[in-house]
């Protein structure tokens, strides 16, 4: 289905698409899971850290949506966003039903290439590892705004949208995210003052 180049987050005719699937159209709902699932899935499995779990999060948040459908309000959000909310709450329903704890240096190492001379490859690892050692120090909400701009690539009102803030408080909380990653990976004033 061709997508408008106006904005990649939602569909041209999402409105439309929303309003007969509240009507029972399920090829609608089903282009609406088309444009929506890849983001949906990437959001859960950087929260979950599981390729299985994060499959089977995703289909439960898409099937809530399904029977929740009458209560969404074209308007007050934009579908992708309460699509979100729906998967933060999943996530949190799954933490609290297993009570466990995401690590985040157990998900995916960075992905190396044979190209890749091995020093770069050493580089490239403990890089990534110095990453997740360093998200950790984070708060809940800065690595939920991380993901949601640096993963799914939101712009910052719909972050907001998403986490029912001000944009305003979204820059704040990014900013002191990347600020707490830059001093916990001694990036922060020194090397900007040895250049």
């Amino acid at each position: 289905m061709p997508r408008s180049t106006a904005s990649p987050f939602t569909l041209p005719d999402e409105f439309d698409l929303v309003r007969r699937s509240q009507g029972g159209d399920a090829q609608a709902f089903a282009t609406l899971y088309d444009a929506y699932v890849e983001r949906i899935y990437r959001y859960i499995f950087f929260r979950v850290a599981d390729d299985k779990l994060a499959e089977d999060i995703t289909s439960l948040v898409f099937l809530k949506a399904w029977e929740k459908l009458d209560t969404y309000r074209p308007g007050t959000s934009t579908f992708i966003a309460w699509l979100y909310r729906i998967a933060h709450n999943a996530v949190i329903d799954e933490y609290r039903t297993r009570k466990m704890t995401v690590r985040l240096d157990d998900t995916q190492p960075t992905e190396i290439h044979h190209e890749d001379s091995v020093d770069d490859q050493i580089d490239l690892q403990f890089e990534a590892g110095q990453l997740r050692q360093a998200l950790r120090e984070l708060t809940e909400e800065q690595q939920q705004v991380l993901v949601l701009k640096f993963i799914n690539g939101l712009s910052t009102q719909q972050i907001a949208e998403q986490l029912g803030k001000q944009p305003g408080a979204i820059r704040a909380l990014q900013m002191r995210a990347l600020q707490s990653l830059a001093r916990v990976l001694g990036t922060g004033e020194d090397e900007a003052n040895d250049r």
